[in-house]
């Protein structure tokens, strides 16, 4: 149980990371560079508490097994300057696409590396992580031909002629022209 409430809490996290991220490039149409300006608070705040938690005495020892102070520093801002690139590339993609777009791709990747790991090692994998694979890889999916669908759709706007079909969309031709005069 403990495990499935760090999971959520993981995936909730991570999503309203992506949303906060979305709304900066696309609501105040931040650049990629500013949007990790502005993210790293957040991203600090959300982090600090599990990592002090979890990880807290253990990151105390792993200092004292070097035995220059460089050394360690030398590791902690490679891995400062990855985690960097990665966020950059992360808000370069939602600046492509969408947040939800990048979520789905992230969940995409997981279910398909549980899938190659499992052909490669041959590791027993239960039924319920088979299942919640199959049910990602399914959604996954239907949203990609959602999508395209979407996307096949001429998109229509007030100045383009519309000739209602039925009665129901006569009512919502009469309530375009009401909300055009208010």
């Amino acid at each position: 149980m403990f495990r499935f409430c760090v999971a959520l809490f993981v995936f909730l996290a991570t999503s309203t990371k992506t949303i906060l991220a979305e709304f900066l490039v696309h609501g105040y149409k931040f650049d990629r560079i500013y949007t990790v300006h502005y993210m790293t608070p957040f991203a600090t705040m959300i982090l600090a508490l599990p990592a002090l938690f979890l990880k807290g005495h253990g990151v105390w020892v792993w200092f004292h097994t070097h035995e220059t102070l460089c050394s360690s520093l030398i590791l902690i801002l490679t891995s400062g300057v990855l985690g960097f690139c990665l966020n950059f590339s992360i808000f370069y993609v939602i600046h492509s696409t969408t947040a939800l777009t990048f979520n789905i791709t992230g969940n995409i990747k997981l279910a398909v590396a549980v899938m190659v790991l499992w052909l490669i090692f041959r590791n027993p994998i239960p039924a319920l992580n088979v299942v919640g694979c199959g049910v990602t890889l399914i959604g996954c999916t239907f949203y990609g031909f959602v999508r395209h669908k979407l996307s096949q759709q001429i998109p229509r706007t007030n100045k383009t002629l519309w000739t209602p079909r039925n009665r129901m969309e006569m009512i919502l031709l009469v309530n375009d022209k009401l909300d055009n005069k208010v």
